[in-house]
């Protein structure tokens, strides 16, 4: 099958949607987020087009336009979801772009990282060698480790690759 083709493939629907459920379950089970939030993403990450307005969405996932609202303030100020306006429209868009969950994965472990520094500051005040510090030195430990890895890693090709096909 040639990428053309790809492309042009007909997917049903309803197969669509339950794919939506099944971000939406993992969302809530594993991160304590309401079912919209997840079906937010889940059909973000797979519509086209790929921006859609709170109605397209709304319609889509079958939920009314208010109770998407709070969702979609969550999933932009999380860095999830990019917000977009057209020159001389009101509306506003929604959508994932190619390299957010690297975006976003990278900030929450900057921010880990920077945790580690306060570990560093228990350490300091506790005493290395000081029992008490035990549990502060094995999370100091695991960010040290985290930070090492990262500095190593090269980065996703996919990123790279989509960045590529679709450059902005």
């Amino acid at each position: 099958m040639t990428r053309a083709t790809n492309r042009q493939r007909r997917v049903d629907r309803n197969d669509l949607l339950d794919w939506v459920e099944r971000v939406a379950t993992f969302f809530a089970e594993h991160y304590g987020l309401p079912p919209i939030t997840g079906r937010i993403v889940g059909w973000l990450m797979i519509c086209d087009p790929p921006q859609q307005s709170p109605a397209q969405i709304a319609m889509a996932i079958a939920a009314s336009r208010a109770s998407l609202t709070t969702s979609l303030r969550l999933l932009t100020a999380s860095g999830l979801v990019h917000r977009l306006t057209r020159s001389g429209g009101r509306t506003s868009y929604f959508r994932i772009d190619d390299d957010m969950w690297q975006k976003v994965i990278r900030r929450r472990i900057v921010s880990m990282m920077s945790f580690g520094e306060i570990t560093q500051d228990a350490i300091g005040l506790l005493g290395a060698d000081n029992p008490r510090a035990a549990r502060v030195r094995a999370a100091h430990d695991f960010f040290e480790w985290m930070a090492k890895l990262l500095a190593s890693s090269p980065g996703p090709p996919s990123v790279k690759r989509s960045a590529e096909r679709d450059p902005r």
